[in-house]
């Protein structure tokens, strides 16, 4: 179908086929999934009584926003918790993880990283590398990590030791840029069983991008005090324009909330300038959406690896993330393949990527990402930063024919770029 449209050649074409063939077993897996968390949202729409009178934008100082306060209410019972703070203002995933931290931690207080080192974004905030003023490190929050295992998977026995004297256990679900596995909700069960029985007072924080809806429980569900996420990911279905949101204990949400806004009004104000619409059609649509992304992923998976490729995770392996990466191993070979996925855009389709100096980095990072909301991971894109092991990390793919046109053109990049391995 792809070379009605696009100029590919044969033997990709091949590859693609066989590769899809491998995929049936592991979609209809992914497709029940998808049915019963579309099933849930449903559920949670229409016990809170979800109308159109809750889309209204309100400005101001946006009291008694009954659109705002419904969604929140939607958030919470979906991810199993006490409330959600979910809000169109949260610039990134990263500004909502930081918003959550400042809210629960004081002077003083410990925070450890159960997952090693976090994300690049969240260094500077933790003040492990310098970034700019106000991180943690300066309000005096003591940082400190439990590395994965050699293996990339945590290091259980050294939990009990790791969190006795913290105030939050911090996770990390997704591999950022590491080729570690990403959590299984069945890993931060357990997690969260052992921290509980070595500091019971402990608040477990879940940084949960990329992670929603792609097994059928989310990580309050389980034992999290606390998940953080984006809407330009997961939960916004490709239609939140921007936004985050926070779930959990009712307790900790309005600390979160006050640092969010001001202390003695937390949730009570902030207008929604007309974005409530978006935020509810997009979580309404978030697993189908995300079954998309899956299906994108484990497809890549197959594609690549038949190409010679090593790929995390295996396409016939558990998924816990939307998260693919494609071990490429030269800087001619990542740029390559981003400027095939990069040509499987519906929006700037025409422009080649190139690195650059991406704004709390400490490489450059190539990335390809055509979409219609910029930066949106929910939409099909691809990046990686322009270091060893040169591997792209692919997400996303709002419909699983454009993503998987998208995973095609980065074979057929590589193939016209004379840089598929010898087999």
């Amino acid at each position: 179908m792809i070379g009605h449209f696009f100029e590919v050649s044969q033997s990709i074409q091949e590859q693609a086929e066989r590769a899809l063939k491998r995929c049936s077993g592991v979609f209809a897996q992914i497709e029940e999934i998808s049915e019963y968390n579309a099933t849930k949202v449903l559920a949670a729409f229409g016990h809170q009584h979800v109308s159109e009178s809750h889309f209204a934008g309100t400005t101001g100082y946006g009291y008694g926003d009954r659109g705002r306060e419904t969604l929140d209410a939607v958030v919470a019972e979906i991810f199993g918790a006490e409330d959600a703070l979910i809000r169109h203002n949260f610039v990134s995933g990263t500004h909502a993880i930081t918003t959550a931290l400042f809210g629960v931690l004081r002077p003083g207080d410990r925070i450890v990283s159960l997952t090693g080192l976090p994300y690049d974004t969240l260094q500077p905030v933790l003040g492990i590398v310098e970034g700019g003023s106000g991180s943690l490190k300066e309000f005096g929050v003591v940082y400190e990590q439990l590395d994965l295992l050699a293996d990339g998977s945590p290091d259980y026995d050294g939990i009990a030791q790791a969190v006795s004297r913290a105030k939050v256990a911090y996770l990390q679900r997704s591999r950022g840029y590491s080729l570690r596995e990403s959590l299984s909700i069945a890993q931060i069960e357990r997690i969260c069983t052992l921290v509980r029985q070595a500091n019971p007072d402990a608040i477990i924080m879940v940084d949960n991008c990329y992670g929603e809806f792609v097994e059928k429980r989310e990580p309050t569900q389980v034992g999290a005090d606390l998940i953080i996420g984006s809407l330009i990911k997961n939960p916004g279905g490709g239609i939140a324009k921007t936004g985050g949101y926070i779930a959990g204990r009712a307790d900790l949400i309005e600390q979160c909330a006050c640092r969010l806004t001001a202390p003695g009004v937390g949730k009570e104000v902030g207008c929604t300038l007309g974005e409530s619409r978006g935020m509810f059609m997009g979580l309404f649509f978030a697993p189908t959406v995300v079954e998309s992304a899956v299906k994108t992923a484990v497809f890549a998976s197959a594609l690549f690896e038949q190409l010679g490729f090593p790929v995390y995770p295996r396409f016939d392996q558990p998924r816990a993330d939307i998260i693919q990466a494609v071990e490429l191993g030269s800087v001619k070979r990542l740029t390559a393949f981003c400027v095939g996925v990069q040509r499987g855009a519906p929006v700037d389709g025409f422009v080649t990527p190139e690195p650059w100096d991406m704004p709390g980095y400490d490489s450059q990072v190539i990335m390809a990402a055509g979409a219609f909301t910029m930066g949106a991971s929910i939409e099909l894109s691809a990046d990686g930063p322009m270091r060893e092991p040169y591997a792209a990390w692919m997400q996303g793919g709002i419909t699983w024919p454009s993503g998987k046109a998208g995973v095609i053109l980065a074979a057929q990049s590589l193939y016209e770029a004379g840089e598929l391995p010898e087999r």
